[in-house]
């Protein structure tokens, strides 16, 4: 035997071992007789390597593909080298504090970097697996840009590690070495990576052991850098025979090596022998390459990711060895020595199944009660089977066999559990109720005895009966505990899962940023992987305290409400990944986006589901873990409080005191709403949103007590800090009180008292609130200054003016002097609302020193009028500029504490526009005398109020008009008797316009004005439910409630009126107005009794009254919507019938799981061939429906209400048809089956499209936008009707009369469009829709 190696250009390979010296022909000399041969053995095999850089110009070109992967690798290389640079120090942490909330600050970001790093290192071992797997075969034949996806997952992984690593070696600076020795392990791993890189570029020519040993460095280090962070894989023996059943698998495989050698040397056929040679050394490749996949997913077994890329090595060994066994069957026939090829083969397969399962059984066996599931399960079943069983004896008596066995086994097993548990409470209840089955169980057996000994007595029948129910209810009681540790680690585990799912996700929308071409697809992305990101920490926090505390009920239920949080964003992702796929130029990059988002959607799947079990069974904690919660916070910051009296109280990193203070502010009203729901639902005794209430109040102060320890910790003097965290520890101990008796209150709902210690409490943490908020820096200046406008404005009470000391024309000077110095302080206090809280302290200051000095003017000018009606006209606009000064700076406080607050800006503009106009009429009604003077101070003062505007002109300036800002801030802020008065007149004149003559034109249609109508409908009756709860809790808050229900009643009556008009009835107009006019009556008596009660704040009587008002206002808000319902039927069909669409796509997107796993099955045996009929029959239902719905659209309410609910039916029952159709394929045929339900789906998806823009394109004229829109969706709509029966056609049988059928459908289709054509419609628009050429393609 010799050996030969061959270089071969752009290819990746190994030295191969093969025979040269062929069998011996022996032919007839040419002269003279014939030849000797002598006959001798060889040397044995040698090799001599050389080594050395071919010159370039020899290499062959690389194909596109090699080129794109080359571009990867480049860039993949460069991120690799930049890690390694950023590696080189930590990260620079600012000092923390040791209270309780900076220890806890600590180990979360720990616990979060420790998952973060994990999940990244899980992907990057995975995707040198991928790796190792793709390029194992001939180059001309690799995936590239799978192998491209790959080392982009590696790279993409390894910078977002890299960023993890510096901030948790920061952490664990304490701990001695330790978080260098991190810094060094994952350098270690970033140059293995950079040396894999480099080994599979394809123009290389590096040898394939090169890749193999790359690959087995980085799962080397993978594990050193978890083992560095305390993350290794806990199990080493587990690792350990796991490699050893890889190194079986490699002997196994050396041995089939072998015995094809054997047939390999008798075969007769060059060919043949060339093809057993080629097959073994590809077995042996693919057995090496096994090996080396175990070695570098070792370290991260636990992941998914990586026993899918063990088990696909697994695959291409078990593809080798077939290869094996049929080249050599095809070489020879020599019985034994294919004898042995096949033990052979067959040792190969049974080392590579011990080692999948040892990996599978690994991916279960996190489980410890999973045993309890067989029995269980087996004894659920055959009770079930004893029921159905009455009548027959002998089969009652053998289920009973199989039942003791099952329940002796489970008996066995709690038993054994009971034996291991180290807590006795535990052991004991274990003990218990195994005693409990085993006395069922004995009871059932009597039973059975009797059963069978008589077994035509139906008295033992229904005894062994009654003792299988028994045991059947035993067994729920004694497994119910384990049933609910296993649902509790299968949703820790679906937690893990959909965490690293995210991290994987995010990494890859990071990665794939460079090459999106749409900049709105990529800033979707972004947010969504923003508000992800958010979530993370909380969905790790979750399942690391379940896992901690396994017996804490309140850990187990923050898990479950982490989970439900972090599905609606996960879905956002997954969504806008999918979407941004398509737009991404890089191949890699693309595939490894939708890659993960597929994998984040399976992930947040089983979470949906797991969250949904554990918390069936965890049962309603949310009250307790709410109290729980709360009274954490309080000793957190009661322990901040000590860190503050001895200096060490620190911010956290990240927080400032302008962004902690705004948070304090906008949360303080987010508290404040959940507690209003809280009442409301503690009133009303339902428990379940009682606990939803108290799980989101225990949020929101958790927000609020972060904030507060932020504001303390970022504050110079400690007393203001003392301040800060002692008013929201008394937000946190009302808090809790408030919760415990809601608690208390659902026991007895309806209780007078239980109801007046709630209120009573409420009132108590309303007023800690306002408090805690007062304690925010530049509050309390803001106070001061209102305080001292306050004391000023009381010169304004007295009868007697003192006297003048100036002359006329120096008061007037004066005047107007100061009148510019307070309208220049108005601007500054509007600029210092959106700066810092040091800015608005001093703005406040100021103005209220200005304002002093001009009442000081205006009262010397008021000496000066002529008659008394000029002086108390004077008098009166200086109070006029005293109220809207101290509105100005309530406004200024407000939207400093909560810049993100609805309406803030409005207001405070409106405000100072507010201030300058009552200076104006002043100083108007002080110098009538001197022509044009007041014209030019009045500009002025204008232009100098609308300064600020000009320095943010992006910022609206109210959303209603002038007067309407006024008289909210009017009556929100003081609701003496004449302001009562005042909404009370404007009510009635809204009412009174309602019966005014004819309208003014309309500039939209009937479904404009109802979208509007219901709009500020559902905003009295949110603010009727509001003034209910203040007029307990805070009565001094109503006159802003009262306010908002004038102006918003003013909005409806407006809006109400042009309804009225654009009506299709005349009838349904005159309802319309009826109903307003009424609600208008009971808006009046609302506000009414919310003045009174304001008056007397304790008078329950009154308080009743207004409750009772307030709910009359809900009930006739409920008949005005009934009344616009009844004026649009067309599209409130068009509502209802889109909702039933959306049931039916969601039922799909259940059916195409199931479709995808393979478990679709029909009930009965049928055939595709007995559904198609009903396919196509109701698919020509479906296209008239469309017909009807685009002419609907143009006709009246009743025909597009009547076309709405039939294509809803329809879209039903061809949905129902079609299903049935795939089912009866069998899940053989899973793709089929997927395909099918897909064209179904889009038929759906495409009819809620047009169903959607027939609601708003009715009653529009035919060139309006939304015509424009419904030709679209109709072509839509029609398009996928026809892709469904294209879909029919492909998977129908040979049956001739099913495609006459289904060309038959299409011709009546094609003519029924044809009929479309000439359809009266008067309205080109639909003329196009009809003549789109849906089915020429048949």
């Amino acid at each position: 035997m010799s050996t030969i190696l061959q270089q071969q250009f752009n290819r990746v390979g190994r030295v191969e071992h093969g025979s040269v010296a062929l069998p011996g022909i022996m032919r007839s000399g040419s002269i003279g007789g014939p030849d000797t041969f002598n006959m001798g053995t060889m040397p044995s095999a040698q090799q001599q390597i050389t080594t050395g850089q071919m010159h370039r110009g020899h290499m062959p070109p690389l194909s596109l593909a090699q080129q794109a992967l080359m571009g990867t690798i480049n860039t993949s290389m460069q991120a690799v080298q930049q890690a390694q640079a950023d590696l080189g120090e930590v990260d620079n942490l600012p000092p923390l504090g040791q209270d309780m909330a900076s220890r806890m600050w600590v180990q979360n970001k720990v616990d979060e970097s420790k998952h973060e790093i994990h999940s990244q290192v899980d992907a990057i071992t995975a995707g040198t697996a991928s790796v190792v797997n793709l390029t194992a075969g001939d180059p001309t034949d690799t995936d590239y840009t799978s192998v491209g996806c790959a080392i982009t997952t590696i790279s993409s992984n390894l910078t977002e590690m890299s960023k993890g690593v510096k901030l948790l070696a920061a952490l664990m600076e304490d701990e001695v070495g330790s978080g260098q020795n991190l810094m060094g392990a994952a350098r270690t791993l970033t140059g293995a990576v950079s040396d894999l890189l480099r080994a599979v570029e394809p123009a290389s020519g590096e040898p394939r052991q090169t890749v193999l040993s790359a690959a087995s460095s980085i799962g080397q280090a993978s594990g050193d850098l978890l083992k560095q962070m305390g993350e290794g894989e806990t199990d080493e023996r587990f690792q350990d025979i796991m490699m050893n059943l890889a190194k079986a698998v490699a002997n196994a495989a050396a041995m089939l090596v072998l015995k094809a050698k054997n047939v390999a040397q008798v075969a007769e056929d060059t060919a043949l022998q060339n093809r057993v040679i080629t097959a073994a050394t590809q077995c042996a490749l693919s057995t090496s390459q096994l090996v080396a996949c175990t070695k570098v997913v070792s370290p991260t077994i636990s992941s998914p990711v990586c026993q899918e890329q063990l088990v696909e090595a697994g695959r291409l060994v078990e593809r080798s060895v077939e290869g094996c066994v049929k080249a050599c069957h095809a070489a020879s026939e020599e019985g034994e020595l294919l004898r042995q090829v096949n033990m052979a083969a067959g040792a190969v397969s049974q080392a590579l199944s011990d080692l999948l399962q040892h990996v599978r059984h690994y991916a279960s066996c996190g489980e410890p009660i999973g045993r309890y599931d067989q029995a269980t399960d087996t004894i659920m079943t055959v009770t079930e089977n004893i029921f159905t069983s009455m009548g027959d004896a002998g089969e009652m008596v053998r289920q009973a066999r199989v039942l003791a066995q099952a329940t002796s086994d489970l008996v066995n097993a709690m038993r054994s559990d009971a034996e291991a548990e180290i807590d006795v409470d535990n052991s004991k209840k274990l003990l218990a109720a195994a005693k409990l089955l085993a006395d069922a169980t004995a009871r059932m057996v009597e039973a059975a005895k009797g059963a069978a000994a008589y077994p035509e007595n139906e008295d033992q029948q229904q005894r062994l009966r009654e003792a299988a129910e028994g045991l059947r209810v035993a067994t729920n009681a004694a497994a119910q505990n384990a049933i609910k540790k296993k649902l509790i680690h299968r949703l820790e585990n679906a937690a893990k899962q959909a965490a690293a799912a995210a991290t994987q996700t995010i990494a890859a929308a990071q990665n794939a940023a460079a090459s999106n071409k749409n900049t709105m697809s990529h800033q979707q992305l972004v947010l969504s992987c923003k508000a992800v990101a958010d979530h993370i920490p909380h969905l790790v926090q979750g399942m690391r305290g379940s896992q901690a505390h396994p017996e804490d009920l309140g850990a187990q239920l923050a898990l479950i409400i982490a989970s439900q949080s972090f599905l609606q964003p996960g879905s956002k992702m997954v969504t806008s990944s999918k979407a941004a796929v398509p737009t991404v130029t890089d191949q890699a990059a693309a595939m490894q986006l939708g890659q993960c988002a597929k994998n984040l959607a399976t992930c947040l799947a089983e979470l949906r589901t797991a969250a949904q079990k554990a918390h069936e069974t965890c049962g309603p904690l949310e009250i307790d873990s709410a109290l729980s919660a709360v009274q954490t916070l309080k000793s957190e910051l009661q322990d901040a409080k000590m860190a503050t009296l001895e200096g060490q109280l620190k911010p956290l990193p990240g927080q400032s005191l302008e962004k902690c203070a705004q948070d304090l502010g906008s949360t303080s009203k987010a508290v404040g709403s959940s507690m209003a729901q809280l009442l409301t639902c503690a009133a009303q005794g339902n428990e379940h949103y009682t606990g939803v209430a108290a799980r989101e109040t225990a949020q929101a102060l958790r927000t609020l007590a972060q904030a507060a320890r932020g504001v303390a910790a970022s504050t110079v003097e400690p007393q203001a800090a003392a301040a800060m965290l002692d008013s929201a520890c008394h937000v946190m101990e009302g808090s809790a009180m408030l919760i415990h008796e809601a608690d208390q209150a659902l026991v007895c709902p309806g209780d007078a008292e239980s109801q007046q210690r709630l209120a009573q409490v409420a009132k108590a943490v309303s007023h800690s609130l306002n408090n805690c908020v007062n304690c925010l820096p530049g509050q309390k200046d803001v106070d001061m200054a209102l305080r001292s406008i306050g004391e000023a404005s009381k010169k304004l009470l007295v009868e007697n003016l003192p006297p003048c000391s100036k002359s006329f024309q120096e008061a007037q000077t004066d005047l107007n002097h100061t009148a510019a110095e307070l309208n220049h302080s108005a601007g500054d206090v509007v600029q210092s609302s959106r700066g810092s809280s040091n800015q608005l302290a001093v703005a406040s200051g100021k103005f209220s020193q200005d304002f002093d000095e001009f009442l000081d003017a205006g009262i010397e000018m008021a000496g000066h009028t002529q008659s008394k009606d000029d002086q108390i006209q004077v008098i009166g606009n200086l109070k006029n500029i005293s109220m809207a000064s101290s509105k100005l700076l309530l406004a200024a406080k407000s939207l400093s504490v909560d810049p993100g607050a609805a309406n803030a800006k409005n207001l405070l503009a409106a405000a100072a526009r507010a201030v300058t106009e009552s200076i104006n009429q002043l100083i108007t009604l002080c110098t009538q005398q001197a022509p044009g003077q007041k014209e030019c101070d009045n500009a002025l003062r204008e232009l100098e109020a609308v300064r600020g505007m000009l320095d943010n002109p992006n910022e609206p300036v109210s959303d209603l008009s002038y007067f309407d800002c006024i008289e909210m801030m009017l009556m929100g802020l003081c609701c003496e008797g004449g302001m009562v008065g005042g909404m009370v007149e404007s009510i009635a004149e809204s009412i009174g316009r309602m019966d005014e003559g004819t309208p003014p034109e309309p500039d939209g249609t009937f479904v404009d004005y109802q979208t509007t109508m219901v709009k500020f409908s559902k905003a009295i009756a949110i603010t009727a439910q509001e003034m209910m709860t203040k007029s307990v809790t805070c009565p001094e808050e109503l006159g802003g409630l009262a306010s908002q229900v004038t102006v918003d009643y003013s909005q409806l009556a407006q809006q109400g009126r042009l309804a009225a008009a654009t009506a299709e009835s005349e009838e349904v107009g005159s309802q319309i107005k009826t109903r307003v006019q009424e609600l208008g009556h009971s808006c009046i008596y609302l506000v009414q009794k919310a003045g009174a009660l304001q008056m007397s704040p304790t008078d329950s009587f009154t308080k009743r009254e207004l409750i009772e008002y307030a709910r009359a206002v809900t009930e006739k808000v409920s008949m005005v919507l009934s009344a616009l319902q009844a004026g649009n039927k067309g599209t409130q069909a068009c509502i209802t019938a889109a909702s039933s669409v959306s049931g039916i796509i969601a039922d799909l997107d259940t059916t195409i799981m199931f479709a995808s796993a393979g478990t679709l099955n029909a009930e009965n045996e049928e055939s595709f061939a007995d559904h198609r009929e009903n396919i196509l029959k109701t698919a020509k239902a479906l296209v008239e429906d469309t017909k009807l719905l685009v002419s609907g659209a143009a006709s009246s309410q009743d025909k597009l209400a009547q076309a709405a609910q039939s294509s809803a039916k329809t879209i039903t029952q061809l949905t129902d048809v079609v299903k049935l159709g795939a089912a009866s394929m069998g899940s053989e045929d899973p793709e089929t089956q997927v395909v099918l339900i897909n064209a179904i789906r889009d038929v759906a998806k495409a009819l809620a499209e047009l169903i959607s823009a027939t609601k708003c394109a009715a009653g529009k004229a035919a060139d309006d936008p939304s015509m424009y829109q419904l030709k679209s969706a109709a072509k839509v709509m029609v398009t996928n009707v026809t892709s469904l029966l294209k879909t029919v056609k492909a998977v129908e049988d040979e049956a001739t009369r099913g495609t006459r059928a289904l060309e038959a459908t299409i011709e009546c289709i094609k003519q029924e469009l044809t009929v479309c054509n000439i359809l009266c419609v008067n309205i080109e628009i639909f003329k196009e829709i009809m003549c789109f050429p849906l089915f020429i393609i048949f």
